[in-house]
């Protein structure tokens, strides 16, 4: 007797990653709300940015992939002219031309559409051809990531243009790129990055990469931030201060409490311990993301979600490495935890496209 599929499989959902997403969501409200300072305006948006994303999570899951597929070629023309429009009449914000602001309706980031765009893209292109990719193959693949990293790098926004770049990059090397273009790769980095230094990054993201290597050379000024991010970080101990009592966030010595260094407002109050739990959560994300990698039937799917899975991976270690003075700051929010509504839908949409890819997985085979 055939078995009954369950309300969620009906549903195109899959329930270790709902279970995980709804953890995440519910618990960085609370980290929220004492990093935000008691901002309950602040936490009201978050919360409606949740459900936004979390309607999208079961809109998209119902789509079958190789239907996302034939309108690929259309998101991605469309996410360009965006970002076209960005560049040509954009809103402008602390110094940075990143928004799209239309007047009583709403305000979002393109750059943001592109972390699922860019990675969906090249695995469409990719899976239409013989694997591994040939140099042309590759050429052409580089050149669509270029066109928007360069757009995104010039709002400036160097830290969402280098995730697109990874976004994008992953998918190339897990169609089975030659170790030749690896090692190539690898070698072009210190060129690459001697140009970037002289003719690409602005004055304040080389003040970012000087005060990495050496924060304490302007404790008052540039190091600022990565110096209170580690006093919180350390001071937290194992255990923590406690919620709502971090004097560093409460204080107001850490900067950018609420977004960029809120893990460090984590770390001050809920210790090591919490540290720990936010990581075994991100890990059980990867590792069942990891899991519909290698269950997924099609090319396509098989390389979208692997791409979505280690770009996932590349957000937290970004972060994480930069708030504890690992990395150069480089503005990346730390996913799930992190204010801001345009992010997380589209981190929230991204996990959609995994579970749709994985919950129609068995329907595509029959076909």
């Amino acid at each position: 007797m055939r078995r009954r599929a369950s309300l969620l499989q009906r549903m195109h959902i899959d329930g270790w990653l709902l279970l995980l997403l709804l953890i995440l969501g519910t618990g960085s409200l609370f980290i929220l709300y004492s990093a935000s300072g008691k901002n309950v305006e602040l936490l009201i948006r978050q919360a409606s940015s949740f459900g936004i994303g979390m309607l999208a999570v079961v809109v998209i899951a119902q789509f079958d992939p190789r239907f996302m597929a034939r309108w690929v070629p259309l998101a991605y023309v469309a996410g360009v002219g965006l970002l076209l429009v960005v560049e040509l009449m954009g809103h402008t914000a602390m110094g940075a031309t990143r928004w799209i602001n239309i007047p009583g309706l709403i305000r979002f980031q393109p750059s943001e559409l592109m972390k699922i765009i860019m990675p969906m893209t090249i695995a469409w292109y990719l899976s239409r051809h013989n694997l591994p990719p040939r140099f042309k193959h590759i050429a052409i693949s580089l050149a669509m990531i270029g066109v928007p990293v360069v757009l995104i790098a010039k709002q400036p926004d160097l830290g969402t243009s280098l995730l697109i770049l990874a976004s994008g990059a992953f998918v190339v090397f897990m169609a089975g790129l030659q170790w030749r273009w690896i090692v190539g790769a690898a070698a072009a980095v210190v060129p690459i990055a001697v140009g970037m230094w002289y003719f690409v990054m602005h004055d304040y993201q080389k003040r970012r990469v000087l005060t990495f290597l050496n924060p304490e050379s302007d404790p008052l000024g540039a190091g600022w931030n990565i110096i209170q991010s580690k006093a919180a970080i350390g001071s937290g101990g194992v255990l923590g201060k406690g919620w709502l009592l971090g004097t560093q966030s409460h204080l107001d010595f850490l900067p950018e409490s609420h977004t960029d260094f809120i893990i460090a407002v984590l770390a001050e109050e809920f210790g090591l311990v919490g540290v720990c739990l936010l990581l075994l959560l991100y890990l059980l994300l990867l590792a069942r993301g990891l899991v519909i990698t290698a269950q997924a039937q099609t090319l396509f799917g098989k390389l979208l979600a692997g791409a979505l899975t280690m770009t996932f991976f590349v957000y937290v270690f970004v972060n994480i490495g930069m708030v504890s003075g690992l990395l150069p700051v480089v503005g990346v929010p730390l996913p799930f935890i992190s204010y801001g509504g345009t992010h997380l839908v589209t981190l929230l949409s991204g996990f959609g496209v995994l579970m749709a890819i994985h919950t129609h997985r068995k329907w595509i085979a029959q076909v």
